[in-house]
């Protein structure tokens, strides 16, 4: 172990009880984060017979391990995962998470047969009892996640860990830079890197990956649940105005939109909560003209925004209480988990959440899958090439900040003939880049035939 290693695996070793004190906490507020904490450090209650394949009903004997650290990780390993299930038929799945909205996605994922834990606290026991207990035939991580013990443990273990869907911006590099002598050594022990994009292939390969392949994003081969996207779609056509939706809002987003409904707006008065919205911003057109749909992107803030809301002066309908169409209100929010096709099917067009905030913005492949157009706004560091794409396409629309995505979004949705123009181009530009699935399953099943 060399030495940088050696004093993280100290240092992870020594905030075991500062992790069980923060997953106490916020079982609080998500009560996911409290399930199985012994899990998180590689103890395991069921023996380990009865959780390991047998060679008769899998074609590995042993569980494909997929690590999917949360919410937008575990939906692009939902697409692999469908891939490598038609080409390893009765394959069974080691599913791991690192939060509880991962987790809760994840357990849709799951056959009869298919196992769920969390990962484990990046030590080296915890690691080592992981991987004597499931002995997984590869390990898939998607991603972002490398973790310098884990990568380790594997490479000691014979374990193939791969980085799929594996992308890398340039502050994520700066920092692993400067984090040297831990980063190399754990990028450049994986087994093979397969990455989104040119420009994060080059970056992985700056900080020593072995990058065996470009295939593009997983999240182009979503395909969005029809049955969502038709009810969507079916309330759109009921709504009485168009519908503009904040999508996937981080915090601060919803202040920042309430600020910018008028420009008159004293700086602070809304993001304080503590003045309803004046009788100017009720009668602008950016308030009054559309239906504003707003959906947080983490389920402990859906509460937080609906008081913020109320405390703007603003009524609000949320999605937990409708029971037929969505009910008249200034605002909906969408206060629910695995519905974002029926809100791309019943938004005319979205504003990308996480980029109107220094926070490097959501997916918003999915938005395109949908056919609703995107309006971005300056931090999209996270999806920078897909974002850079999806404009040069037609399929989104970059504005410097907050007030002008506003007019922007609402603008395209007031226009039936420029907003259905927008809507086939998104379409076309998600078809056009299908593909990543199906290649990252054959890189996946190459690699467990060669080492067999």
């Amino acid at each position: 172990m060399n030495p940088a290693r050696a004093l993280y695996s100290v240092v992870t070793w020594g905030a075991q009880p500062l992790l069980r004190r923060k997953l106490r906490h916020r079982a609080k507020a998500e009560p996911g984060y409290g399930l199985a904490i012994g899990e998180r450090f590689g103890r395991y209650p069921t023996p380990i017979d009865s959780l390991m394949p047998h060679s008769s009903s899998d074609p590995l004997g042993r569980f494909v391990w997929i690590h999917a650290v949360s919410l937008g990780e575990t939906r692009a390993a939902a697409i692999l995962l469908a891939a490598l299930r038609e080409q390893l038929p009765g394959m069974r799945l080691l599913l791991t998470h690192g939060t509880a909205t991962g987790r809760a996605e994840g357990e849709k994922l799951l056959l009869p047969g298919d196992v769920q834990v969390w990962q484990p606290w990046d030590t080296p026991g915890a690691v080592a009892r992981f991987l004597r207990k499931f002995r997984p035939a590869i390990g898939i991580l998607m991603e972002t996640e490398v973790w310098p013990n884990l990568v380790a443990g594997c490479r000691r273990r014979g374990v193939p860990l791969v980085l799929a869907n594996a992308r890398l911006n340039a502050k994520s590099l700066r920092n692993a830079q400067r984090l040297a002598a831990l980063a190399r050594p754990a990028y450049s022990n994986l087994a093979a890197v397969w990455a989104q994009t040119e420009g994060d292939a080059q970056r992985l390969r700056a900080i020593g990956a072995r990058v065996a392949g470009v295939f593009g994003n997983l999240k182009f081969d979503v395909v969005p649940d029809a049955g969502q996207l038709a009810l969507g779609r079916n309330w759109r056509a009921q709504a009485l105005r168009p519908v503009v939706m904040l999508a996937s809002s981080r915090e601060g987003e919803e202040a920042l939109w309430l600020e910018s409904l008028t420009q008159k707006t004293a700086p602070g008065q809304i993001q304080q909560a503590q003045t309803a919205i004046n009788s100017e911003a009720r009668s602008s057109s950016a308030l009054n003209s559309v239906q504003w749909l707003i959906v947080p992107r983490h389920p402990q803030r859906f509460d937080e925004v609906h008081q913020q809301l109320l405390q703007a002066g603003l009524t609000v309908s949320r999605r937990s209480t409708w029971t037929g169409v969505p009910e008249a209100a200034d605002v909906w929010l969408g206060d629910s988990l695995g519905e974002m096709a029926l809100y791309y099917g019943l938004a005319h067009v979205a504003m990308l959440g996480g980029s109107f905030a220094p926070l490097g913005g959501q997916n918003l492949i999915e938005a395109a899958a949908c056919g609703c157009p995107v309006v971005l706004g300056p931090h999209t560091f996270n999806f920078a090439e897909a974002a850079e794409l999806a404009c040069a396409a037609g399929a989104a629309q970059r504005v410097p900040d907050m007030a002008t995505g506003i007019a922007q979004a609402v603008d395209l949705a007031r226009n039936p003939t420029a907003h259905a123009a927008a809507s086939d181009r998104a379409t076309r530009f998600s078809s056009a880049h299908r593909g990543a699935a199906q290649a990252t399953a054959r890189a996946v099943l190459g690699m467990v035939e060669s080492d067999r």
